[in-house]
């Protein structure tokens, strides 16, 4: 069992296998305004459907 004193030892020198890669970060933003973009257009095109369907036609 551990007491909690014990000396840990710990490399310095670690570097992440990502670190390099930037890429999957400015992937996933576009991801992400893809998929706001389209959903703007569903709900702007609900938005309009409603609009029409109020309408009156007989002006």
């Amino acid at each position: 069992m551990s007491t909690g004193k014990e000396q840990l030892d710990v490399e310095d020198d670690f570097t992440p296998a990502e670190a390099d890669d930037a890429e999957p970060v400015v992937e996933v933003a576009k991801t992400n305004l893809s998929k706001r973009r389209t959903i703007d257009n569903l709900l702007e095109e609900r938005r309009l459907q409603k609009q029409l369907a109020d309408y009156d036609f007989d002006l």
